[in-house]
């Protein structure tokens, strides 16, 4: 089988200030943006990479969710315990650099783990985990 991963999802409560953190810190390409207001879906990636994605979405927008599974999922995203996404870089140092002068929630500096990575940990503007490791 041949498979490989096309995009992974994670939700937005503000896309504006999601569109600024993955574009303007992170540095990813805008691959497109579509709805209005607080409806947009906003697919970003790293540059060079076009075939790996991340869709930016409003978790309300499920036309399957109850109100009260959307009040769950806010307080979740309002906790930071949603969404997560795990990143990697070369430069773990100049990358955590770039990303705290973004004003971002820090939630670990660059760290030895116990299991062998060197990682950091930022939240994004809904509240999503970031962890970056760094590559070898």
């Amino acid at each position: 089988m041949d498979i490989t991963i096309h995009a992974s999802v994670l939700p937005h409560d503000d896309p504006d200030a999601s569109l600024v953190f993955y574009r303007d810190v992170l540095g990813f390409e805008v691959r497109s943006d579509v709805g209005s207001g607080k409806m947009r879906w906003i697919t970003v990636g790293p540059a060079g990479q076009p075939s790996t994605s991340l869709l930016l979405a409003p978790p309300a927008a499920d036309p399957g969710i109850t109100e009260a599974e959307r009040r769950t999922v806010a307080e979740m995203m309002a906790k930071g315990t949603y969404g997560w996404i795990l990143l990697a870089t070369k430069d773990l140092d100049g990358t955590f650099a770039r990303v705290q002068a973004g004003d971002t929630e820090v939630v670990q500096e660059p760290t030895q783990q116990p299991y062998g990575i060197r990682d950091c940990a930022f939240r994004d503007p809904a509240g999503n985990l970031v962890r970056i490791q760094e590559l070898s």
